[in-house]
Order: C-alpha cells, then structure tokens, then sequence
C-alpha cells in the first residue's frame, strides 16, 4: 500500500520534467545533446571519423585539371598565369606551332657557338658534316686528298697553298625568306664570317618587310655550277670559283659577296668586238633595265638600300659590265 502511494508522486514528477524538457526545447530552438552529438560526431565523438560523403567521393575521383599538373607549371615561375583562368584550359597548338617551335628551340640550343640574331635568322661555323658536304664541290680538295672523297671531286686544288680561305673564316647561316608567291621558307648559304653580321640584319629586314626571293640555297645543291644555280633564279654566297670568262678568283670565293634573285637580275658584259653577254641564258629581257618588271633590282629597291648602306657594292653601278644581282663587300 506504501508502495502504490510512493509510485504515483515519482510518475507525476518524471510526466511534469518530461513535459517542462518538451516545452524548453520548443520555446529556446536549440539542440538536445542526443541531437547535438548526431549533427557533430567529430566533436561529441572523438574516436570516430565522420561518414564520408558523396561528393567528397567525386572530388577525390576527378582528373586534376591542366594547371593542377606538375608538367603544366609555368618553366619561369609566372604565378600570374598560374592564376588565371584561361590557364585551366589547355589551347591544342596547331602543327605549324609546334614546328615553328621546335625550330626556333633548335636555332636556340643546338649549338653553343650559334650566333641567333632572331628566331629563325642565325650562322654559326662550319660543322664537320658540312665540311665534308661542300668539300669537293664549292670547297676545293686538294689533289692527293680528291680519291678519298665518297663523292667525285668537282672542285681541285693543285695544294692546300692554292687555296686562299680557311673553312675556319666561312660559317653556315640560315634565314626566313618569301618566295615569289609569297610563301615562307627557310634558306641556307655559306658566306665569310666577316659578313656575316650584316648579312643576317639584312635578309631580317628584307623577311620583316616581305621581300621576295624565290629561294636561297647552298650552290653545292647545283653541284656548284653558278650558271645552274642562277637559271634557278638560286640566291647563293659562297662558291670557291674564278669570275665568269676570267682567270681571276671572284669575290664568291672569299665569301663576301652575294647574288639575289639572278635569273631577274642577269650579269652583262658589254664587247666592242662582238655581241653582248648576258647571263644566265633565258634572261635576256632583264637586261634591258629601262623596263618596269618584278624582282628587278636598282637603286630604289629595298635589298639595294639594305646593302649599301652596310658598305657593300652593287654590281650594277659598274661600267665595263653590269652585275645586277651581285653585292659584295671589301674587307681590310
């Protein structure tokens, strides 16, 4: 009986808490404990990690983006492109890109004695693979070394004394030109180091302001034949060789003088004795300097402004003959 009338006060107190508990939580908007610890385990329960959640899963899984990659770092350290947006997505290069790329990293790197002028427009010495390209050909062999070229020696020397330049005073160079439609290209020559600074600052120029000349390759590709070589409309430097119908070495030989676009720009001897010489063959209309044509070389034209007024001489001003393709310069 005692017992019945202490259990129905403790039922009453436990009902009246119970509803004050409800009442509380209503009127105050905030958390039960057992709420509380569910919507913050990592703190209500240290030992447990929190449950990982879906997106959480996707990040983990995704691809790292162009600038997240290692490879992708800017190689100069440029934390502006780094941050930027358009560095997150990566633009294909185009093959002439990649080209032009791997040219001027070659004309940069390739080799230390390189002198660059601009990407594309560099000389540097003579390499032993060239060397032994042009030896024979536009480069004299001597007699008792002629039978161990790999090739027939077109070019003989009767002894090394006979002949008067060094490979060591020639380099190679390479330059951007246009040729007569318009399209770039890359050409080679041979030409002495001493001209070489100058040579190179030119064909800049004349590349800069789209100059055409239908192309420029080393004479040895014309077996060192200059008559070839200029019926190919060929600009070309260096070719150890006498001048046309003489006996005396040409300035070709030294490296120091250049012909541009001959084919436009004939080479004419006047005779008293006979019929003028025009050469190439074919070209005979270009001698006659009073017309108005393409490629013609005088003295209104760019590649003749550019050369003399790096010393040069043009051909054309000469008297006894006219050598309008041809510039060469006299060093002391």
């Amino acid at each position: 009986m005692n017992k019945d009338k202490l259990w129905k006060p403790l039922l009453l107190i436990a009902i009246i808490i119970l509803l004050c508990s409800v009442l509380s939580h209503i009127f105050s908007g905030s958390d039960t404990l057992l709420e509380y610890a569910e919507k913050n385990p990592e703190l209500a329960y240290p030992d447990k990690e929190p449950e990982q959640t879906q997106t959480d899963t996707i990040i983990e899984d995704e691809t790292p983006t162009i600038h997240e990659s290692a490879d992708s770092s800017p190689s100069n350290g440029d934390k502006s492109s780094m941050d930027s947006p358009e560095s997150e997505t990566e633009t294909p290069s185009s093959p002439d890109t990649q080209n032009q790329q791997e040219s001027e990293d070659y004309s940069m790197n390739e080799n230390p004695e390189r002198i660059v002028y601009q990407n594309g427009f560099y000389y540097e010495p003579l390499s032993d693979e060239l060397i032994a390209r042009i030896t024979g050909i536009s480069y004299p062999v001597t007699e008792d070394k002629k039978d161990s070229l790999s090739i027939e020696a077109l070019n003989v020397a009767a002894s090394s004394e006979d002949i008067q330049v060094d490979y060591d005073e020639l380099c190679y160079m390479s330059v951007l030109h246009y040729n007569l439609r318009g399209v770039e290209r890359t050409g080679e020559l041979i030409c002495n180091r001493a001209i070489a600074q100058d040579l190179v600052e030119i064909f800049y120029e004349l590349y800069r302001n789209e100059y055409q000349i239908e192309q420029i390759r080393l004479i040895d590709e014309y077996n060192g034949d200059d008559t070839l070589s200029m019926q190919d409309n060929n600009t070309s430097c260096f070719n150890y060789r006498v001048v046309d119908g003489t006996t005396s070495l040409s300035k070709h030989a030294y490296g120091l003088a250049i012909d541009i676009n001959p084919f436009f720009n004939p080479y004419v001897v006047f005779k008293t004795d006979g019929p003028t010489y025009i050469s190439p063959r074919g070209s005979e209309t270009y001698a006659d300097r009073s017309k108005d044509f393409a490629y013609k070389i005088d003295e209104n034209d760019l590649c003749y402004k550019l050369f003399t007024e790096r010393g040069f001489i043009w051909g054309g001003n000469w008297n006894s003959c006219k050598d309008y393709q041809h510039f060469q310069k006299t060093i002391e």
